[in-house]
């Protein structure tokens, strides 16, 4: 006797509520797909100073640019955010790019901007920044940044200048990272100059002398000096009784009117 299986009714609820789930999820989908940006909110996160190199207007015409028409009257279905912050991030003012759509269609473009510790102008012509993973940035038409700057006989820029045996500019690099980790240096030094001899001399923002370091090395050791000469003998001598300060020889500070 041929038996005919007993239907479950309750698996084949489960099965058509998971297909009408499904259904709906395509459709809106769909929908959303069809639908049109709403407006593009642009957000630049301030450095610590609370300034910006690129501006939201920056922003907006380097998509408009890019992508070739107006994004608020694009379709949902053929924006390719990956591809903008991909684009975004070849700025040399940003760091990192953030791309996304809400639930109201509405494109949000957030944007972290590189942090410039150093402004370098060398003999050569050279004007630049270096943020503070030693990468290049050009000068911003917003702002100028208040960073250390840098002159002199620098050695041209180039993507691996960190990497080398010898660079005067990676030794420059080197010195500025020590002094803005420092909260007395990191406000106290406003220029870092390097003469012909190669030799590293620093400029402090108050008084008008010369602090002769010579070469990067014992970098730790010179400042330590120069720090105690500052904090226990200039008090009594006077910020400005002295035209150089040298540190290159080994446990002295020479200083000449």
């Amino acid at each position: 006797m041929l038996r005919i299986p007993q239907l479950r009714y309750d698996r084949m609820a489960w099965v058509m509520f998971l297909f009408m789930v499904g259904m709906i999820w395509l459709l809106a989908r769909q929908r959303k797909a069809r639908a049109f940006t709403e407006d593009i909110q642009v957000e630049v996160n301030p450095l610590e100073s609370g300034d910006k190199l690129i501006s939201e207007r920056d922003v907006r015409q380097a998509l408009l640019v890019a992508f070739g028409s107006d994004l608020e009257s694009t379709e949902l279905a053929e924006l390719d955010v990956d591809r903008m912050e991909r684009m975004l991030e070849e700025d040399p003012f940003v760091k990192d790019a953030d791309t996304y759509i809400d639930q109201n269609n509405h494109l949000h473009v957030k944007i972290d901007q590189r942090e410039p510790v150093l402004r370098v102008l060398d003999t050569n012509g050279g004007n630049y920044y270096l943020d503070a993973s030693g990468k290049k940035m050009p000068p911003s038409k917003n702002f100028a940044a208040r960073v250390i700057v840098a002159t002199g006989n620098i050695a041209p820029y180039t993507p691996e200048f960190r990497e080398k045996r010898r660079s005067s500019l990676k030794d420059l690099f080197n010195i500025t990272q020590t002094l803005l980790a420092d909260d007395f240096f990191s406000s106290f030094i406003q220029q870092i100059h390097v003469n012909s001899a190669g030799e590293f001399i620093l400029v402090p923002l108050i008084g008008d002398q010369q602090i002769i370091l010579g070469s990067a090395r014992k970098l730790e050791d010179k400042l330590k000096r120069l720090k105690i000469f500052y904090q226990e003998g200039l008090p009594y001598e006077g910020w400005r009784k002295y035209k150089t300060i040298n540190l290159k020889y080994n446990g002295q500070v020479v200083c000449k009117r």
